[in-house]
């Protein structure tokens, strides 16, 4: 028999509800290239992924400031996040020839910024999503 303290209990609650969180927006950006498919710009599927996800029923946010603070100076750097859904996922929108490294970079980065854990890149511009698609953590 296992036993689980409450912060088990509460780690364990958290990461089966970002894991559903997640499992929705993959499906959400999965719908929204199935219906345009590959070749478009970002925002336009920005816009369409934005929009899967309220018509969804999720509370998600576009274009949201990240402030970004250097030796205890706040700085008015004008990054933004693509989206962050139910204030706990970053999605990160790509319409590129291929994902490299410093997307993946840029995504912690901004994972880092703002403290959330989770975040989902997704180049649109493939065949197949599933050949587009990271998940990045932080910590």
């Amino acid at each position: 028999m296992m036993t689980w303290n409450r912060g088990t209990e509460a780690t364990e609650d958290t990461e089966a509800a970002d894991r559903g969180l997640t499992h929705e927006i993959i499906g959400s950006a999965i719908e929204v290239h199935r219906v345009l498919g590959p070749g478009l710009l970002e925002s336009v599927y920005e816009a369409a992924l934005w929009q899967e996800l309220v018509i969804r029923g999720f509370p998600v946010q576009r274009q949201v400031p990240v402030p970004v603070a250097y030796k205890g100076l706040r700085l008015n750097a004008g990054i933004r996040l693509d989206l962050r859904v139910a204030h706990r996922v970053i999605v990160e929108v790509k319409s590129v020839e291929r994902l490299h490294s410093v997307h993946r970079a840029q995504l912690l980065t901004y994972l880092k910024l703002t403290g959330l854990r989770i975040g989902l890149l997704f180049n649109f511009n493939v065949e197949f999503l599933r050949h587009g698609m990271r998940r990045v953590l932080n910590g």
